[in-house]
């Protein structure tokens, strides 16, 4: 068939679909999630086929996500209509001819691997070397496949003619070695179950610790993914004491088995010389054979080493192929919900500031909240049901307890409550089963209300016909109505319409101007829609640096951002070398609020198992990392230690460009108070006096908090210009061209000598009253009389 217009998840595109071709890029497969933090946080498998897809070319829209297709340029959708026009004329006639040969095809496809399928040879039994016969009856029953039924050992075996009641003609399937290796596995298998069953279902810690037993079980009987997640707990200490150096040991069997988990693991370990002497060039090579295994992570890496330099050449086209592939997966695992809110929080402020606010609600306030939602306060019961349908400060995700708080709002006529019932109902969950009559019930309710949330809701209900006839045109007028209430989903979705074109003329500005303002409001398909246009040039210039940037943008918003939070418990728990292992990882993966913690835990000399020689080494390294995403705090920490020598050696030249770049670029008073300082001493810089007074003003300027250390420094710094000016003039000639009768009149020397008595006089005066005010011993001190108290102040008779 030709070219022609399809549906996919609701949304209008033209997919390339002659010849049995699918779009070239469109939702990855869904990744092996086993629905907890820690298996998200290691790999996801994508195919070779999707790894080697061209995504260059064209683009389309799918459920508010732009995914790559088949290319033309503007100027070739102008003649689309012409094209396509031209070959549905062709359509018809190809038709039948296509699926005759497609039906030809197949079948000559089946009859090829019918002859390919291996055939199995009996051993031992009845009938050794023969070939096995399938199907094969056996008690009345017949069986297509080798089967252990009739035998007590579980041993697999076949018969070698039709009826084996008549002939008993059969063998085994396996030889016993394979045999015991099978049942070996299977017991394994069982093991590796029950582990994770008690690992999903249970939030208790002790919980967890039970199912990690049965996992380290199955893993020490060789089953894959429980070595993976058990390698994995070894290394971060999850609910396992950390051992890195076995974590390795497991790592090290993972990777000759051909694990992407265990290659990505084993290239952050030579990165961060956890457990072996660090070598960066062998990080790079695991970290290859991991991403071309299809792990996320390792792609993820990659990318962040390209669009750095780290390890190799910096290529932004390099870092663009790695961070887009990872930011497909990403953007095709959202949901209407939106998912997990990503929790970044620096170690660095908390205790530079202790009074900053970390994002975190303390126990205490999430206890009076509900406490107010339990007393009916619908403010309250809103804001829990946020919290706890996306999770985030220090709240985990619970949509069972979400939609108990949205229920009471919405009963009590919350119009956001019914909005985000709709959202649960259209999206469907564990808890809430998927409807879409309810979701429109819920969102006509809060639209007619004015909420943008319910507006919104009730578009894409339009949009996609859910529970409605499609109507584009209500579509449009919900979504504008939402947009202008500054909704980030209505925003997004009209940008989809204007970018497609669908309802409306297509128009690439109008769809640029929408996504932009979704993205102000941090919708993570917003990023991924403009980093596709910028990665393309759809409507804008083409700019490789932007795009990866967005893209990077989105690829941190995946599930193991949540490792962030995790690590951020260890380090509040007081277990620091567990805390640094995740951020390290995290570090590795681009996440600049990883890379600052990592370095200030080393900082700080808090994890004992990086060496004491190694710390500042090390922290040096990830404050640099960090500086170069725009940290002002780490570039602040780059002068300080190229300043004092701390891990490399002193150098006040390359201490005053970090000042000067924090001073310039984030315009930090810390900074500019250090040149100042700098300027004063004349260190790493000539010395000059002007330009300290300059800084140190500037710092004042910049931040209240420095106008006092600013004062005392201007302070010291007049005392230093005035003594360097009484040193640079000559005191004897100053006075011998000063006229003393013409300054102060002919009788000048009388006022000097009146001025210097009454100095005199002061100064005997107050040391007589000094020397009369000195106590005398006890005995020699005369009696005074007590004198009866003054008229005024005695008590009445």
């Amino acid at each position: 068939m030709g070219r022609r217009a399809c549906w996919v998840a609701g949304v209008l595109c033209l997919a390339a679909l002659s010849a049995g071709v699918l779009p070239a890029v469109g939702a990855l497969p869904a990744a092996d999630e086993e629905g907890n933090q820690d298996e998200s946080l290691e790999s996801k498998t994508l195919s070779a086929e999707d790894q080697v897809k061209d995504h260059s070319t064209g683009t389309r829209v799918v459920a508010g996500q732009i995914f790559l297709e088949s290319g033309k340029s503007d100027s070739q959708s102008e003649n689309e209509e012409n094209f396509h026009s031209q070959e549905e004329e062709k359509e018809n006639s190809l038709e039948e001819l296509n699926s005759l040969e497609m039906s030809n095809l197949l079948n000559k496809d089946l009859e090829e691997a019918e002859v390919q399928s291996p055939v199995l040879t009996a051993i031992g039994g009845t009938a050794d070397g023969e070939p096995c016969h399938f199907p094969f009856l056996f008690m009345e029953k017949e069986y297509a496949e080798c089967t252990a039924d009739g035998r007590e050992d579980g041993r697999l075996w076949c018969a070698t003619t039709y009826d084996y009641k008549k002939d008993q003609k059969w063998g085994f399937c396996e030889s016993e070695e394979q045999s015991n290796k099978r049942r070996q596995m299977q017991e394994a298998e069982d093991v590796y179950q029950i582990g994770m069953k008690i690992l999903n279902e249970s939030s208790k810690k002790a919980q967890k610790k039970v199912a990690y037993q049965y996992l380290l079980k199955a893993a020490d009987m060789n089953h894959t993914k429980a070595m993976e997640k058990v390698s994995y707990a070894l290394l971060f200490g999850d609910y396992l004491k950390q051992n890195i150096q076995t974590s390795k040991e497991l790592f090290e069997k993972l990777t000759e088995e051909g694990s992407p988990k265990g290659q990505m693991a084993l290239g952050f370990l030579y990165a961060s010389g956890l457990g072996v002497n660090s070598s960066q060039a062998k990080a790079l090579v695991y970290y290859t054979f991991g991403a071309l295994g299809g792990n996320l992570i390792a792609h993820m890496i990659l990318g962040y080493r390209y669009w750095a330099g780290i390890g190799v050449l910096q290529s932004c086209e390099s870092a663009l192929t790695h961070y887009r592939l990872v930011a497909n997966h990403v953007a095709s695992d959202i949901s209407l919900t939106g998912g997990t809110v990503v929790q970044r929080i620096r170690l660095a402020d908390e205790v530079e500031n202790p009074g900053m606010a970390s994002g975190m609600l303390e126990e205490d306030l999430i206890q009076y909240y509900q406490f107010l939602a339990e007393k009916g306060d619908v403010q309250a019961q809103v804001g829990l049901g946020q919290l706890h349908l996306h999770g985030g400060r220090g709240v985990e995700q619970n949509h069972q307890r979400a939609f108990e708080y949205f229920n009471q709002a919405a009963n009590a006529g919350n119009s956001h409550a019914m909005a985000f019932l709709g959202k649960m109902y259209s999206e469907g969950s564990d808890v809430v089963p998927q409807s879409n009559e309810t979701a429109l019930q819920y969102f006509k309710k809060a639209a007619d209300m004015g909420n943008p949330v319910g507006q919104s809701g009730l578009g894409m209900a339009y949009l996609y016909g859910r529970g409605v006839p499609v109507n584009y045109e209500l579509a449009l007028k919900y979504f504008q109505k939402a947009a202008e209430q500054g909704w980030v989903d209505g925003q997004l979705q009209l940008g989809s319409m204007y970018y497609n074109g669908i309802g409306v003329k297509k128009d690439y500005k109008q769809a640029l101007k929408y996504f932009n303002l979704a993205s102000q409001g941090g919708h993570i398909l917003a990023f991924y829609n403009l980093a596709q246009m910028h990665a393309t040039g759809t409507g804008v210039m083409r700019s490789c640096h932007t795009a990866v940037e967005l893209f990077k943008n989105v690829c941190e918003r995946g599930r193991w951002s949540e490792r962030l939070m995790t690590a951020y418990n260890s380090y509040k728990d007081g277990d620091s070398n567990s805390a640094v292992v995740q951020y390290l990882l995290l570090a590795e993966q681009g996440y600049e609020v990883a890379q600052s913690n990592a370095a200030f835990i080393l900082d700080q000399k808090e994890a004992s198992i990086v060496g004491e020689n190694e710390t500042y080494p090390r922290a040096l390294l990830h404050w640099n990392r960090a500086a170069s995403q725009g940290y002002t705090v780490a570039r602040i920490k780059l002068g300080d230690y190229h300043f004092y020598g701390f891990g490399t050696d002193v150098d006040y030249e390359t201490a005053f460009i970090h000042y000067r770049l924090a001073s310039e670029q984030q315009h930090s008073a810390q900074a500019m108070f250090n040149l100042g300082y700098m300027h004063e001493k004349g260190l790493g810089i000539k010395q000059d006096i002007h330009l300290a007074k300059r800084f140190y003003d500037m710092a004042a300027e910049a931040s209240p908090d420095a106008q006092v250390p600013v004062f005392l420094a201007l302070c010291k710094l007049g005392v230093i210009y005035s003594l360097q000016y009484i040193r640079e003039i000559n005191i004897r000639e100053v006075f011998s061209h000063i006229d003393m009768d013409q300054l102060l009149g002919p009788e000048w020397d009388l006022y000097l000598m009146t001025i210097i008595a009454l100095l005199l006089g002061t100064i005997i005066a107050y040391r007589q009253r000094q020397h009369q005010a000195i106590p005398r011993p006890a005995g020699l001190r005369p009696a005074v009389p007590q004198q009866e108290p003054p008229p005024e102040h005695q008590p009445p008779q």
